[in-house]
C-alpha cells in the first residue's frame, strides 16, 4: 500500500531495483559487512526513495507514518555502529539526491547545504573562496553534512575548531508528524531549549534532517606541523593537558601508543615510546607563539623532538584506510572503538582496555591513540585486529573485543561513545551512559514525537 502511494506521489524517485535495495539496506557496521561476506540472507527494504527537497521528505514521512511502515533515513552509509539496518519491508530514505550547496556567505561566515551534500564537496566549494568548514572527519569523502548532525560527529581538527555541535549554526528537519522545523539563524539565543540538540545524535529516530547551516572559517594563513617522542602514554596525556589548560589550542593533537606508532609510523618511531603529532594553524603570529610554547613544555617534560615529517605524512594519508571487508574476507576482524574520559581517568582506562583486549582469543594487535583533546579531558581510539581459529567465530570475537573496551571504559568512569554514535552496537549500554532517568526522558521524547515508532526502529534506543 505504501509503495503504490509513494509511486503516485513521487514517480521515479521511488526505486525497487534489487541492487539498490541491497546497497541501501545497511551502513558500514562490521556485523552487517560480515553478513555480506558470508552471503547470509538479510532483510531488504521494499523500496528506496531519493527525495529532491524537503517537500518530498514530508510526503514520505506522512505515508510511512499513516501506514505504520518503518522509515530508515540513509545519508551516505559511512556509519560504523549499525545506525542503518533496514527491517523487512521498510522504506529507505536515501538523502544523496538532496545535494545542493544552497549559499555561502563570506561576510557572516555561514554556509548552507542540503543534508545530503558530501562533506568533501562542501569543503571543496568553500576552498574555492579561501574558506573552510574546519570539520574534517576521516569519512569526509563518504559522509554527508546532515549525517554529521544525526551522529553527533567530530572532525580530526576538533581540538582547535570544535565538533559538529560547535560549528552548527541552524538546521531544518521534518518531524515524524510531517511538520517542518527550522531553527532561527542567530549566533546565540536564549529562547528555551535548543531545538538543534533534539536532532544532534538522534540517528534518524526523531525526524529527518533536510538542511544544515554551518558557521565556517577563513582558510588559515599558515599551518605548522611538529612531533614529539614521549616515554609513555601517561606522559603524553600530561603534556597535552598542560598545553590546552595553559590556553593554547593546536587544531590537531594525536598521541599514538608505542605499538601503534611503530606500526603506523615505523620510519619516525622510537622503540618503546609514544608519538605525539601536533598541527597548529591560523594567523602566523599566533601559530609561532603556540609552536614555541609547545616546544618549551615538551622540553621541560622530557619529550624529545621527532621529525615533523611524521605529522606531514599523517596529513597526507589520514583518510586512506583499507576496507573492513577485505579483512573479513581474510578471516580477520578489525575495528576501532572511540571513548572519552576526564584527564584523571583516561590513563587507567587506557591500560585496562588494552589489557582486556589482549585477553580476547585470537587477538593479534590491540593499541590506542588519542585524537580529540579538551580542557577537561580527552578521547581515546582503540584499534584491534583478531583472527579466531574458526571463521565462524568472527562475530563472537568482534563482540568480545567490544565488550572488553566498553567494560573497561564504564568501570573507569568514561563515556562509551565519543563521535561514532550509538546505532545498534552500543544501544544496550545507553542507560549506563545517560542514567535511567535520562533514558526515561529520551524514551518519553521519542513517544511524544513518534508514537507510531516508525522512525528508524531498532537504532539508538535499547530494546524494551
Amino acid at each position: 500500500m505504501v509503495l503504490d502511494r509513494l509511486r503516485q506521489a513521487l514517480g521515479d524517485k521511488v526505486s525497487t531495483d534489487a541492487a539498490l535495495l541491497a546497497a541501501r539496506r545497511h551502513d558500514s557496521w562490521v556485523l552487517s559487512l560480515l553478513e555480506d561476506v558470508e552471503k547470509r540472507a538479510t532483510p531488504l527494504p521494499q523500496c528506496v526513495v531519493r527525495p529532491a527537497d524537503a517537500g518530498d521528505v514530508v510526503t514520505v514521512v506522512n505515508a510511512c507514518r499513516e501506514t505504520a511502515t518503518p522509515l530508515v533515513p540513509f545519508g551516505l552509509g559511512s556509519g560504523v555502529c549499525g545506525g542503518v539496518r533496514s527491517p523487512e519491508g521498510a522504506v529507505v530514505l536515501d538523502m544523496g539526491a538532496m545535494n545542493r550547496i544552497r549559499s555561502i556567505d563570506a561576510d557572516n561566515l555561514l554556509a548552507s547545504f542540503d543534508a545530503g551534500v558530501r562533506g568533501s564537496d562542501a569543503e571543496d566549494a568553500l576552498a574555492e573562496r579561501k574558506l573552510t568548514l574546519g570539520h574534517y572527519p576521516q569519512s569526509i569523502g563518504i559522509s554527508s553534512v546532515g549525517g554529521w548532525v544525526a551522529t553527533r560527529a567530530a572532525g580530526q581538527f576538533s581540538t582547535g575548531y570544535g565538533n559538529v555541535e560547535d560549528v552548527i549554526f541552524s538546521l531544518e528537519a521534518v518531524l515524524p508528524n510531517g511538520e517542518r522545523v527550522e531553527t532561527r539563524g542567530t549566533p546565540r539565543a536564549s529562547a528555551g531549549p535548543d531545538l538543534r540538540h533534539f536532532f544532534l545524535g538522534s540517528e534518524g529516530t526523531l525526524g529527518v534532517v533536510t538542511g544544515v547551516t554551518y558557521s565556517i572559517r577563513r582558510a588559515p594563513e599558515v599551518r605548522t606541523p611538529s612531533a614529539y617522542h614521549v616515554a609513555t602514554m601517561h606522559d603524553g596525556f600530561e603534556l597535552q593537558r598542560e598545553l590546552v589548560q595553559s590556553g593554547f589550542q593546536p587544531v590537531v593533537l594525536r598521541l599514538y601508543d608505542a605499538d601503534e606508532s611503530s606500526r603506523m609510523f615505523s620510519k619516525f618511531a622510537r622503540d618503546g615510546s609514544a608519538l605525539l603529532l601536533v598541527i597548529s594553524e591560523g594567523p602566523e603570529g599566533r601559530v609561532a607563539a603556540e609552536t614555541a610554547a609547545l616546544q618549551a613544555i615538551a622540553e621541560r617534560r622530557g619529550a624529545g623532538a621527532a621529525s615533523p615529517e611524521a605529522a606531514e605524512r599523517w596529513l597526507r594519508d589520514r583518510n586512506h584506510v583499507p576496507t573492513l571487508t577485505s579483512f573479513l574476507e581474510g578471516g580477520m576482524v578489525v575495528d576501532t572503538i572511540e571513548i572519552a574520559a576526564t584527564w584523571s581517568r583516561i590513563d587507567d582506562i587506557y591500560r585496562r582496555a588494552v589489557a582486556a583486549l589482549r585477553e580476547v582469543p585470537g587477538m593479534m594487535a590491540a593499541s590506542a591513540h588519542s585524537s580529540h583533546v579538551y580542557r577537561s579531558g580527552i578521547n581515546l581510539y582503540f584499534t584491534f585486529a583478531a583472527r579466531p581459529e574458526r571463521r565462524e567465530d568472527l562475530a563472537a570475537t568482534y563482540l568480545a573485543s567490544w565488550r572488553a573496551v566498553m567494560d573497561a571504559t564504564l568501570a573507569g568512569g568514561g563515556g562509551i561513545a565519543h563521535h561514532h554514535g550509538i546505532g545498534r552496537m552500543r544501544k544496550a549500554l545507553l542507560g549506563k551512559e545517560v542514567g535511567e532517568g535520562g533514558l526515561s526522558a529520551l524514551r518519553a521524547l521519542k513517544r511524544a514525537l513518534d508514537p507510531v515508532g516508525f522512525m528508524n526502529p531498532g537504532a539508538l534506543f535499547p530494546d524494551e
